[in-house]
């Protein structure tokens, strides 16, 4: 493709973001077993577990996916108000996804009972009026980290002080955050604006990002984010993060 001018490029994401934010994609989509959930705090649960383990194979994402919501019994924050953390530690046997083992799960699953035992919304967690949410990231991080744990579940929660790009939060918190105008994102926070979203950075993103010019950085890090962002922020900023679906889109299912 021809370098294209801005107001061109523009043109052609805002097409692309159109044509791409569709519910027909969530069937090959781990947020397509998010959408299974029913109550807004049953999607944040399940949503954030889903999220957390869409690295991989997108097919095994979607079957570890439905694992989960079969461990929670379809009713993940009734299953976690509900069960002792002994029972929560029974349930998780055996479950595994890549790095991410029933240790893990369970140690999750106990900080969000925790959470929940007096919290309505994971979104209080995650509130900030700074431009950008990595302050509220690191609170959610603080949190779940706030309890001795074993060092190894630190890797499984990214920490965009430290440089990370911290990809699978920032896509959990589109799925939260975005408007559920075209069935795809929920929609269910409102006390966050979707001109603070990021869009998560993964191979596809940030090589079409780079092929079109939005991106020069080579790592795909927490300043190569920070670059994209600034870059989508300019052709909306109000809702940037629309065209993680044009970029997503063109690098997974097109010959670019």
């Amino acid at each position: 493709m021809a370098r294209l001018s801005k107001k061109e490029l523009k043109q052609y994401l805002d097409e692309k973001a159109a044509q791409y934010e569709s519910p027909e994609f969530l069937e090959t989509d781990p947020l397509g077993v998010v959408h299974r959930a029913k109550s807004k705090q049953d999607k944040e649960i399940l949503g954030l577990l889903t999220a957390l383990i869409a690295w991989g194979n997108r097919k095994s994402i979607i079957n570890n996916a439905e694992k989960i919501f079969e461990i929670l019994e379809g009713q993940p924050h009734h299953f976690l108000l509900e069960h002792t953390s002994n029972e929560i530690e029974r349930t998780t046997k055996g479950f595994v996804h890549r790095t991410f083992n029933e240790r893990d799960l369970t140690f999750l699953l106990i900080r969000l009972k925790d959470y929940y035992s007096s919290n309505n919304s994971l979104e209080t967690l995650f509130q900030t009026d700074t431009p950008f949410l990595n302050s509220g990231i690191s609170n959610f991080r603080n949190f779940i980290l706030g309890t001795p744990h074993e060092g190894r579940f630190e890797k499984h929660l990214a920490d965009p002080s430290k440089g990370s790009a911290a990809k699978r939060i920032h896509l959990y918190l589109r799925w939260m955050v975005r408007p559920n105008h075209k069935g795809v994102d929920f929609g269910i926070w409102n006390k966050i604006d979707t001109g603070q979203l990021s869009c998560p950075l993964d191979v596809h993103t940030a090589r079409i990002a780079k092929q079109l010019g939005l991106l020069k950085r080579k790592q795909n890090d927490a300043k190569a984010l920070e670059e994209l962002d600034t870059n989508l922020r300019a052709f909306d900023p109000f809702d940037p993060v629309k065209y993680d679906f044009a970029l997503f889109g063109i690098g997974a299912f097109e010959q670019f």
